[in-house]
């Protein structure tokens, strides 16, 4: 008895590690209809037509684009990834042709500059606001009378006493 359930563990030990290896050899022959256009486009929009300025991979019409996705479509085909892909472009054409910089070196200043303005920014227009609110109290505050002498007030007391 004991023989048959390690005779019948080991059996079911060896159709695990069989299908196993199937799947391996499936995933790396590729999945029938890998790469979908969802997965070249989802790359595509990550890069910029070398031939049109601005304008996204992924929707631009032209034959340059349409030779790049292809290349991107093979290049996934053969198991290559995402990074990699992007990665080869990058290699071939420059960072001009990322959608997105790439945030090390040089390049972060286009991450950073634009937080650090907007912080200067809010922090001027708070002393602003601040220097006007105080030029208000300062306009609106009644300044004090000055102090007329007593005898100048006895004289106009006399003078109006005079004209009733």
């Amino acid at each position: 008895m004991r023989n048959i359930k390690r005779n019948l563990f080991l059996v079911l030990l060896a159709l695990i590690a069989s299908f196993y290896a199937a799947s391996a050899a499936y995933a790396q022959e590729g999945q029938p209809g890998y790469p979908t256009d969802n997965d070249v486009n989802r790359i595509a929009k990550k890069l910029y037509c070398p031939v049109c300025p601005n304008t996204p991979l992924d929707v631009c019409e032209t034959k340059a684009c349409e030779d790049w996705r292809a290349q991107i479509r093979d290049q996934l085909s053969e198991g290559w990834s995402e990074q990699q892909v992007m990665d080869y472009f990058v290699a071939q054409y420059g960072e001009r042709v990322l959608a997105e910089p790439q945030r090390k070196g040089f390049t972060s200043l286009v991450w950073f500059l634009p937080l650090t303005a907007v912080l200067i920014g809010t922090g001027v227009v708070y002393e602003i606001l601040r220097s006007w609110r105080n030029q208000k109290t300062a306009t609106t505050a009644v300044p004090p009378l000055p102090e007329i002498p007593k005898e100048l007030l006895e004289k106009i007391e006399r003078e109006i006493r005079e004209l009733d």
